[in-house]
């Protein structure tokens, strides 16, 4: 972001679990880093409709968002994200340009795969009650 930019720019993320508990991570093509899949949220599209294309277009899968469960801010780059748990309808995994492999982790394989700032996301993901609100540095909570 360049010291003129004061805009946000916002995307979305889906975690999608498993009959067995397990959570879909995809490690990402341009630098290697496990998280759930997600993107940037187009101009003029609605956030559910964001997070079923962008869980498309990473994964093949067609997903239906269930709850947010988080609202995070990466402080250095200036990204809002919107994370949902997901449940998987339909489609199969097919790798992609921006994925270069999938993975159905447990939560233990969940925070050694991901970095602390995604991590929590899927760990968030899977608690009820109200979603988390946290902010990170692209790396660490902070």
């Amino acid at each position: 972001m360049t010291g003129e930019d004061k805009r946000h720019s916002v995307s979305v993320a889906g975690v999608v679990v498993d009959d067995h508990g397990r959570v879909l991570l995809t490690q990402r093509a341009d630098n290697g880093q496990w998280e759930a899949p997600g993107g940037v949220l187009e101009l003029g599209e609605g956030i559910a409709e964001g997070v079923r294309r962008e869980l498309l277009e990473e994964t093949g899968l067609t997903v239906e968002p269930v709850a947010l469960t988080g609202v995070y801010k990466n402080m250095a780059r200036g990204v809002i994200a919107l994370v949902f748990r997901c449940k998987a309808t339909g489609g199969q995994l097919s790798l992609n340009d921006e994925v270069q492999r999938f993975h159905w982790a447990t939560l233990a394989e969940v925070r050694e795969m991901a970095t602390e700032a995604f991590a929590v996301r899927v760990l968030d993901a899977l608690q009820d009650g109200a979603p988390a609100v946290r902010q990170h540095d692209g790396v660490h909570l902070v």
